[in-house]
């Protein structure tokens, strides 16, 4: 059975308490955060909520998830209202849309909005005929939404076309937004009373005041995917899953860094899935794996390992096409991975040309310079107790049973050795070896 609406129609009285539905969004706006908002609109018009409020705090986002939320937005039947908060905030780019498209738009004290303009990935203006397209169509849907919602149509287009700001007083002043107040309880009260089109143009009178707030948050998963799909969360992922599949290629048996290097490699990429990639960047950040890999099999004195980090830093500057900082990776994120990536490569690299200089353990040259004891005398062949083992002996000089020995050269199953003379603790271990 429908239940009544929390609005009065058509002079009707509410049949039960209004209930207001309430979301906090606080990060880019990508599609898991509008998969969120779009649930949080369909979920109030299934329950007939009174409204629904939008905390909104986002220095922008992608316009194709965008362009998803609008419609959802604009066809509810149930209000939707905009709040900027809390005070600090804002609401750029892709967030000024989403306040104008709202029903009822509102900002707390000492916030702001605005700076929409269109540019290109790497921040700079979009020349020519393309570039006009995409401003006439932006500023085809601000006006529309300005217009829809009885708000300031020149203020609006200057937003988009000059990328203007404006702070909460301005934007009330010039009459963008329809209220500024400084927490929720006191929006409620505010908008109490005031009357709103729906999709249909039919007006509805809001009751809010007194109303209970139902909160929806995001589900754990959706607070998973949205916290990696943050462009710093999605690069520190990637390199994280590029460096342990370095590191076990370069030891190779290792397992647990090639097991984490690929879940970090398939988190990154569902990352990269949602956000504006540039490929190119891809390309470098991988030809500097391929750097760092090469460095370890081939002797370069470093120079690759250089070669390594100047491509990652570079292609990581160029990762994503967003002029807006909010999907670029921080400068700082750059660097400290750069030089976590040169320390780990370096150390790994010094570890291989070590064990590369170090004395061959086992095998038949493992026995060169391996001290013993004759067995018998050496005048010159015989028999001496080395590794562990008894092996036929031959000595230039002659060697008596019991005297300590060196193994200088294997030929097949012969030793070559030299008489040496042992310190006393030495000798005692042949001893206790021979034992």
């Amino acid at each position: 059975m429908a239940c009544a609406r929390s609005w009065p129609i058509r002079g009707q009285e509410t049949e039960r308490p209004a209930e207001v539905v309430h979301i906090v969004v606080d990060s880019i706006i990508h599609p898991v955060s509008v998969q969120f908002m779009g649930e949080a609109i369909a979920d109030a018009n299934a329950t007939d909520a009174s409204a629904l409020v939008i905390e909104l705090s986002t220095p922008g986002g992608l316009v194709d998830s965008l362009h998803q939320l609008l419609p959802q937005m604009l066809e509810s039947e149930v209000p939707v209202v905009v709040y900027v908060s809390p005070s600090g905030s804002r609401a750029a780019s892709a967030g000024f849309f989403i306040l104008m498209a709202a029903d009822l738009a509102a900002m707390a004290p000492s916030t702001n909005t605005g700076a929409a303009a269109t540019v290109a990935g790497d921040g700079s203006d979009i020349e020519g005929t393309i570039g006009e397209k995409i401003e006439q169509d932006a500023l085809a849907t601000i006006r529309s939404l300005a217009t829809r919602n009885g708000r300031n149509v020149e203020l609006a287009e200057a937003a988009v076309r000059d990328s203007h700001s404006y702070t909460a007083d301005e934007a009330l002043e010039g009459g963008l937004i329809d209220l500024i107040v400084p927490n929720l309880a006191t929006l409620l009260d505010e908008i109490d009373g005031r009357e709103v089109a729906g999709p249909d143009q039919e007006k509805r009178t809001l009751r809010t005041a007194n109303a209970s707030v139902r909160e929806l948050k995001m589900s754990a998963f959706q607070r998973f995917l949205a916290t990696i799909a943050h462009p710093n969360i999605a690069y520190i992922l990637m390199t994280l899953g590029g460096l342990g599949l370095y590191f076990e290629l370069s030891n190779p048996g290792a397992i647990l860094p090639g097991v984490v290097g690929g879940i970090c490699l398939i988190l990154a990429f569902f990352a990269l899935s949602v956000l504006p990639v540039n490929y190119a960047g891809i390309a470098l950040i991988v030809l500097a794996l391929i750097f760092f890999i090469a460095e370890i099999k081939v002797v370069s004195f470093g120079l690759l390992t250089v070669a390594g980090v100047i491509s990652l830093i570079i292609g990581s500057l160029m990762l994503f096409k967003s002029p807006d900082p909010a999907i670029r990776v921080s400068l700082d994120v750059i660097l400290s991975v750069a030089l976590f990536a040169a320390v780990v490569v370096g150390f790994l690299t010094f570890m291989v040309v070590r064990a590369h200089k170090q004395q061959v353990r086992t095998g038949s040259e493992g026995l060169i310079n391996e001290r013993g004891i004759a067995r018998s005398d050496l005048d010159p062949r015989g028999k001496v107790f080395v590794h562990g083992e008894i092996w036929d002996a031959e000595s230039e000089d002659a060697v008596k049973s019991g005297d300590p020995i060196a193994v200088e050269a294997v030929e097949g199953m012969l030793l070559r050795v030299r008489g040496v003379a042992l310190r006393a603790s030495e000798a005692a271990d042949s001893a206790d070896a021979e034992a």
